[in-house]
């Protein structure tokens, strides 16, 4: 089972990057546009898990946000990965919360380790993916809306950790929640 841990977005929101979204598609720049639905900020990618470690992995997910309150987070600014003039991912960043994501993230980290799973050997970086690009052509116009964006949403209460399992299809990926993990408070 391809699975990941992972905060979801409220609807509001998703709507909210559709619209961010819309012009971005305008540009007929190569990029595979996430669906809204699917948008999330992922805190550790587990990959392959055995279905008879599945309970391991909601254990350890519990264990490691025990400490962890409900907390207000916000999406602010719009970026690329590993940088604007050679684009392989679109996303939009954390605004306020993100010391709260990263702190949760390192939990994870630490806990999934204990259980087996490789430690991930990038620095994390609270970030909501919108675009993935598939060629250089028509990427000029796309990269210019991308650098003057100003997208900004309200604060969001996160109140959850889903542990997610994912299925490629040539459609898209289909998310399906596992386990859903209340934060304390």
């Amino acid at each position: 089972m391809r699975t990941f841990i992972a905060i979801e977005l409220p609807d509001n929101v998703k709507k909210e990057i559709e619209q961010l979204q819309a012009p971005f598609k305008r540009t007929e720049a190569f990029v595979s546009w996430v669906k809204p639905k699917n948008i999330h900020v992922t805190l550790k990618f587990l990959g392959e898990v055995p279905e008879e470690k599945i309970n391991e992995v909601f254990s350890a997910t519990q264990k490691a946000l025990e400490e962890t309150g409900k907390f207000s987070m916000s999406l602010k600014g719009t970026g690329t990965f590993p940088n604007l003039k050679r684009p392989r991912v679109i996303w939009i960043g954390a605004g306020s919360g993100e010391e709260e994501l990263s702190l949760m993230a390192k939990r994870i980290e630490e806990e999934m380790a204990k259980i087996g799973f490789p430690r991930e050997k990038r620095k994390f970086s609270a970030h909501f993916t919108i675009g993935r690009v598939k060629s250089p052509k028509n990427l000029e116009k796309l990269m210019g809306l991308v650098e003057s964006s100003d997208f900004q949403t309200e604060k969001i209460e996160v109140g959850e950790v889903v542990v997610m399992k994912s299925q490629l299809h040539p459609a898209g990926a289909i998310y399906t929640p596992l386990k859903k993990i209340p934060l304390a408070g």
